[in-house]
């Protein structure tokens, strides 16, 4: 019996689907339509382990709906600006477009290699002009519906490589490219009012049924919301010149305002402004905080730093009480009103900066009979009653909190207000490789859309990498443009858009991508939302959020009838390998070594494979790079095959969950191809498909897993699939040839495709079944078959199982009791010792106790 052949059965099949064009969805079909879709992956090299995860579990999905009698779109694209292929270019004196597009005709290739059911006639790549052209298109529309403004805004920037930092890349204060100390600066910047759709974004999360908890309770943390009091600080005395007499504050919690002991505002704010014109040491503190990062990271870990400005503020719960005010480093003025009131007895930042400055420290809330007890170390933040506040004391904190506003308002000092953590979305780039801002700058009429007709505003090639900073700016023509208002002589915006903004729209595109404009709206509802989106957890809350935006921003200018954009949401484990390294015998710095260059010599030690070094070997973590534990799935596809791979990627752990990579596992998944081939192969040539007999063990078992298989994959829980079928391979290899055999190896094969779809049409054609098992109807179960009319009964002797017998469901105890007695194994195991009692449970069980 031969073997079967992967590489043969992957050429011929893949050209076969190419060919029939199986997988191209059919935006007029009839049919119930299914949007399955991954996160479409950033085009760095080559396609790892993870991805082949990610994409088999929305494969197996996207081909058993496509067998349910659905039209299916499962596309595929490539995320393909951003940072990387710049500094690619800097690194190795190349272009960005070359270096992007190379990756992706490679990564093509792999996936191809791989069977993927997708829909390649959509693909799309963010960095070509007729996608980022469409995106133009979509920016002027928000731009002319006020849903984009431009002003000045605190950044992370980085001196060396002159660009501004997402929070993400400033690693101890230091820019994480060039390790340049990072600055705050002011700088003008794109936003897109992500804010006004707060509440509607916070709502939506509700309707989310389909999506893990863990992510919504994410994203309802990242907007925010908070119920809270903002009121007014009156300075008590002399007001600086050009400065308020009074600054506003918000805060969550109202209750505390009788343990106050300062006030902060932000470097930034206008009143630390005014003072610091005529105070050159101030002015210098307020460098200093501009010199901080603008995460909250950031914020938390940094050392709490004030300078006291010799002014205060006049308490508003307590007019005879005085609050000095700071400037300190971890108030910001993108954050609320750019000001605060410290609270150390219940805040651990305050609490900080309040011994740091010998500040009094006064307790608030506090458990029954805790009222006196000081605050030490730590900053209470648990429940209680209120205490040391005048008229609040013995309240609640949240009556605490409504009888505060009540006066605040009532005395009209402060009032109630929501606010959201949420701040709007800054798109500017200050780098070339992502989508022009379609914006031009005349001294005479400011900031003007380009006009539409000269849309795509496309890249010029001719840009060079040797120097730091934005090639854009020292273009030598591409910025300069006339005026579309005035014809005076303009230039272009050319700051880029984050890159975010690619992947907000471009499930979209995939629906439907006309020439003449972004999508047409009435072909992209027939798909929208996606069914089933799936892809890292690492973008559970920006992707998903902006996505969530754009979709609402769209349906607000009836560009689009959609608010949700992903109906269902999976998101699946990590590919996880241990780690190996040595250490340099100077510096003792870890080197790692490449896992797959690990192997044990005969004393034991762990090696590496060409020079027998003794290594040590480290922890299992994520694939990566950097710490050489990566797995090329080429190398895999070579060895064992696509369907292996596959195999593997799909059983050995719940999707939910990391996979730990197994040299081992993807051999037992090579031995299960095999075995379903030689099922198929022994009924190769047999008798003509007749109908098995309703009674045959193996077609009742069948039934009893395309039911529980079906539902598996529904649910995603492609593991248990797994397991599934492998249960009915064993039974299948048992049963004795016949109908009902045959029909389990052709269900089995069905069942099979999915997860294994070159192995599976091999076997179909083997099988003599027509056309290709990627065309057939998914099979059903009969519900008549999921009855069980027989079970298995366990016969113990003395409480040990001696032997089992198959009875109908239901038989009487006396039936049982003679059937079991009448069992070889039972007499034997009696020995002609006299019974002194038979206890029966029906349909599970008969012990004999002798």
């Amino acid at each position: 019996m031969a073997r079967f052949d992967h590489e043969a059965a992957e050429r011929r099949w893949q050209k076969a689907w190419d060919d029939a064009e199986s997988f191209r969805a059919n935006d007029s079909s009839a049919k119930p339509k299914a949007y399955v879709l991954e996160m479409f992956p950033y085009p760095s090299g080559r396609v790892h382990i993870g991805h082949v995860r990610n994409y088999t579990m929305g494969d197996v999905l996207a081909r058993m709906r496509r067998a349910q009698g659905f039209e299916v779109l499962h596309p595929m694209g490539w995320d393909s600006f951003g940072m990387p292929a710049e500094n690619a270019a800097m690194e190795r004196g190349i272009h960005p477009g070359g270096w992007t597009r190379a990756n992706i005709a490679t990564m093509r290739a792999q996936l191809k290699r791989l069977g993927f059911a997708l829909d390649w006639s959509r693909e799309l790549s963010t960095c070509e002009p007729d996608y980022y052209g469409q995106e133009q298109a979509l920016f002027l529309d928000l731009l002319a519906a006020g849903l984009v403004y431009r002003k000045e805004s605190a950044v992370n920037w980085d001196p060396v490589d002159m660009t501004v930092l997402a929070n993400e890349q400033v690693i101890d204060g230091r820019g994480w490219r060039s390790g340049a100390l990072v600055e705050r600066r002011k700088l003008s910047q794109w936003f897109l009012r992500i804010t006004d759709f707060a509440e509607d974004l916070l709502a939506g999360l509700g309707t989310l049924n389909a999506w893990p908890d863990k992510v919504r309770l994410m994203q309802e943390n990242w907007i925010g919301k908070s119920q809270g009091l903002q009121f007014t600080f009156q300075l008590d005395g002399t007001v600086p010149q050009g400065a308020a007499g009074h600054f506003d504050v918000f805060t969550t919690r109202p209750d505390t305002l009788f343990g106050a002991s300062f006030a902060a505002i932000a470097a930034d704010h206008p009143l630390a402004q005014a003072l610091a014109a005529n105070n050159p040491v101030l002015a210098a503190f307020v460098e200093e905080c501009r010199a901080g990062g603008t995460s909250a990271a950031d914020i938390e870990t940094q050392d709490k730093k004030g300078f006291d400005t010799g002014l205060s503020v006049i308490h508003p719960l307590d007019q005879t009480v005085r609050l000095p005010v700071f400037i300190a480093n971890f108030v910001l003025m993108d954050y609320g009103t750019g000001a605060i009131f410290g609270c150390p007895g219940h805040d651990q930042r305050d609490l900080d900066f309040a011994r740091k400055y010998q500040l009094p420290v006064t307790r608030v809330v506090a458990p029954a009979g805790e009222e006196n007890a000081a605050i030490q170390d730590e900053a209470y933040v648990g429940p209680g009653l209120l205490c040391h506040s005048a008229w609040l004391d013995g309240m609640t904190v949240d009556a605490g909190k409504a009888a505060v506003i009540g006066r605040a308002e009532a005395d009209g000092w402060g009032k109630g207000v929501t606010q959201f953590r949420l701040r709007d979305w800054g798109v500017s780039r200050q780098r070339y490789w992502g989508t022009p801002i379609p914006v031009i700058h005349c001294n005479d009429c400011g900031a003007l859309p380009v006009p539409r007709a000269s849309l795509p505003i496309m890249l010029p090639e001719d840009v060079t990498f040797d120097v730091p900073g934005n090639p854009l700016d020292r273009h030598p023509t591409w910025k300069h443009v006339d005026c579309p208002s005035c014809g005076k002589p303009a230039r272009r915006e050319t700051d880029t858009l984050d890159t975010f903004v690619n992947s907000s729209w471009y499930f979209i595109r995939f629906a439907s991508a006309p020439g003449d404009r972004p999508f047409d709206p009435v072909v992209a509802a027939q798909w929208l939302p996606v069914g089933q989106y799936i892809g890292g957890v690492e973008h559970a809350i920006l992707h998903l959020l902006y996505a969530r935006f754009w979709t609402r921003a769209l349906q607000h200018i009836g560009m689009l009838d959609v608010a949700e954009p992903f109906a269902g949401l999976f998101t699946q484990g990590m590919v996880t390998q241990r780690t190996a390294f040595k250490r340099n015998k100077k510096t003792n710095n870890i080197v790692w070594v490449a896992t797959n260059n690990v192997s044990s010599n005969n004393a034991g030690w762990s090696v590496e494979s060409d020079t027998k070094r003794r290594v040590s070997l480290g922890r299992v973590e994520k694939m990566s790079k950097s710490k050489k534990n990566v797995i090329d799935p080429d190398d895999m596809l070579g060895r064992y095959g696509a369907d292996a791979l596959r195999w593997f990627m799909l059983s050995d752990s719940p999707p939910e969950r990391d996979l730990a990579w197994s040299e081992a596992g993807i051999d037992g998944a090579a031995r299960f191809i095999q075995r379903v081939w030689r099922l198929a192969e022994t009924e190769a040539g047999g008798p003509a498909d007749s109908q098995p007999d309703s009674d045959d063990k193996a077609l009742r078992l069948l039934h009893r897993i395309i039911a529980a298989v079906t539902s598996d994959i529904d649910r995603l829980q492609f593991n248990k699939a797994v397991a599934r079928l492998y249960e009915l391979v064993s039974a299948l290899e048992r049963a004795p040839a016949g109908a009902g055999r045959r029909a389990g190896v052709i269900g089995l094969v069905q069942m099979v495709a999915p997860m294994a779809p070159h192995l599976a049409e091999e076997a179909w054609a083997t099988l003599g079944q027509p056309g290709m098992v990627c065309d057939a109807t998914w099979p059903l179960a009969d519900p008549a078959l999921l009855i069980e009319d027989t079970v298995t009964i366990a016969i113990q002797v003395n409480g040990k199982l001696k032997d089992s017998m198959e009875a109908a469901k239901g038989m009487d105890k006396s039936a049982i009791e003679a059937m079991a007695l009448g069992r070889d194994k039972v007499v034997r195991a009696l020995a002609a010792q006299p019974i002194r009692k038979i206890i029966v449970v029906p349909d599970r069980l008969v012990n004999l106790v002798v």
